[in-house]
């Protein structure tokens, strides 16, 4: 019986690991200032799969619908990463001007962030703007306000992993299911 079983998984390939997910880009090393006005490196994500979105703070548009839905990721990766430490949350600003680490720590307790877990960045305005239009290919950080709605998906080795547009239907899911995909990926 079991070797009916085994070549089942052959036939119908029911039983193969899904395809890696692709790899998009790399984050480089970079240093910013976090909600709690210390310096914030990049490396400390080293080992980490993590999550990122530019956001800005009075934004009277899809900011708190997407801090919302980060919260709901930070919830929903709680358990993850095990002795790892887990899938931490990266809000970048878009407003350095305006989003002080003063501000960005009163939005990141309304949204309930997990300060070990979920950091909000500001810093120079040609640093975020590298990394949202260089790096991470979602917008740039220039005076606009304008930004996108996706969330990145990155790897322990800060590599992007994907990307998903937060009003697409069933989005979260397709994100929490990619990042147990990269969990598996680590065994």
């Amino acid at each position: 019986f079991a070797g009916l079983a085994a070549l089942a998984c052959l036939v119908l390939g029911a039983c193969a690991r899904p395809e890696p997910l692709p790899i998009l880009g790399q984050v480089p090393d970079f240093q910013l200032t976090s909600q709690t006005g210390r310096p914030f490196d990049s490396r400390s994500l080293e080992g980490h799969a993590w999550v990122a979105d530019f956001i800005y703070t009075n934004c009277p548009g899809p900011c708190p619908m997407m801090s919302s839905q980060m919260s709901r990721v930070q919830s929903g990766t709680a358990g993850f990463g095990g002795a790892a430490g887990g899938v931490e949350m990266v809000s970048f600003t878009v407003d350095p001007a305006r989003d002080t680490p003063e501000v960005l720590a009163a939005y990141a307790r309304h949204f309930r962030a997990q300060e070990a877990r979920w950091h909000f960045l500001t810093g120079p305005q040609a640093s975020l703007n590298t990394l949202g239009l260089n790096v991470f290919h979602l917008n740039g950080v220039d005076g606009s306000l304008e930004h996108s709605t996706r969330f990145a998906l990155v790897d322990g080795r800060r590599r992007i992993r994907g990307t998903y547009l937060t009003s697409e239907d069933g989005f979260l899911g397709r994100l929490l299911g990619d990042i147990r995909r990269l969990e598996r990926e680590k065994t």
